[in-house]
């Protein structure tokens, strides 16, 4: 059975070997903000669980041919802090403004994820579920920011920070589960793989 993993994220992927899965990556190219613009008044966790099926399925309808018998995991996270939902910044001025939000602060991290159980290149079973995790943020001077910001580790993550990377300087304190904040999952991950059949062990490497 080939694990399929919905996302472009090194993070995502990192997580996941590190657990013993070899993933393969295939991207989705779903627009995000046309998933986003389709819901009405979306909660912090329906609308990430939302992205992350709209994800999922895509992938699953493109390798159905290839990749037969296979489970497809989506993933979407989101910021919320100053009750705003934040994705990735993309641009620098955009950092520097959540940052000026976020230091000294705390947000909650929201990780909706999605899976698909292909078999015989059919659909066989389908769960999805979010979590949520409290961030704690340090308040970096306005040089450690500047240079932050100069990397560009944080244009292109959810929430301008990373737990794993650069970011994870300017964290204080985490209060829930780790492997979310990165990206994915691990406990969540293993809940939604159990309810379509699928049992984690199975899927590590030998």
């Amino acid at each position: 059975m080939r694990f399929v993993l919905a996302s472009a994220s090194p993070a995502r992927l990192a997580v996941l070997r590190a657990a013993g899965i070899d993933a393969g990556v295939v991207v989705s190219g779903v627009d995000e903000d046309a998933v986003a613009a389709s819901l009405t008044d979306p909660s912090p966790s329906e609308l990430v669980v939302a992205l992350a099926k709209a994800k999922a399925s895509v992938v699953a309808e493109e390798i159905a041919t290839t990749h037969a018998d296979a489970v497809v995991v989506g993933c979407d996270s989101m910021l919320s802090i100053g009750g705003e939902m934040v994705g990735k910044p993309g641009k620098p001025e955009v950092a520097r403004k959540r940052w000026a939000v976020m230091a000294g602060g705390s947000g909650e991290l929201f990780t909706g994820h999605a899976v698909i159980r292909l078999r015989n290149g059919e659909r066989v079973g389908e769960a999805a579920a979010s979590r949520s995790t409290t961030v704690r943020f340090a308040s970096p001077s306005e040089e450690e920011l500047e240079r932050y910001i100069a990397t560009g580790e944080p244009l292109s993550v959810a929430g301008a920070f990373t737990l794993d990377g650069l970011g994870g300087w300017f964290v204080e304190a985490v209060e829930g589960d780790p492997s979310s904040v990165i990206g994915i999952s691990l406990p969540l991950t293993r809940n939604l793989l159990a309810e379509v059949g699928v049992r984690v062990t199975d899927l590590w490497r030998e």
